[in-house]
């Protein structure tokens, strides 16, 4: 495959850019907190093959200084000791929701959630997830390239 992008969406529909990019900024300044929003906004983009967006959210979760073998572990959150259970539930629900249509979120994955987060939260959570699959679903058809020096926010 080729790593040269297909078209600049960010050019070509400015005004839906600016949209995204504000829905963005409003689901990633939720109150679940930098660190469990960007282990989200990772483990999606690792499920949907988004390498643009996995070296974005690696680089910040580092930024944060977190443990660089706990951001490694992200993709194998359950055999990992490094995560909360409410880190936990989130990932599971962010692969749950991802993994939709096919299969739905079963009774079990809301329940695990709603033990760890209010219904404001899930909703923020909701947001967070159906953001950055919308960020992947962009950068993958289109091919955006991983940039040579790591993305800074």
């Amino acid at each position: 495959m080729t790593h040269t992008a297909r078209i600049d969406y960010n050019t070509l529909a400015p005004k839906a850019m600016k949209a995204l990019l504000t829905l963005s900024m409003t689901a990633n300044s939720s109150p679940l907190g930098k660190r469990l929003t960007d282990l989200v906004l990772l483990r999606v983009s690792q499920i949907n093959g988004c390498a643009f967006c996995i070296d974005m959210h690696w680089a910040d979760l580092i930024k944060q200084d977190v443990n660089p073998r706990h951001v490694n572990a992200v993709a194998g959150w359950r055999e990992a000791p490094f995560f909360s259970e409410r880190e936990r539930a989130a990932l599971n629900w962010a692969e749950a929701v991802t993994a939709i249509p096919q299969r739905d979120p079963s009774d079990a994955d809301f329940a695990q959630l709603k033990a760890h987060f209010s219904d404001s939260e899930i909703a923020d959570l909701g947001f967070v997830i159906g953001t950055i699959t919308f960020w992947n679903l962009l950068n993958v058809s289109f091919r955006t390239p991983v940039p040579e020096v790591p993305y800074s926010a």
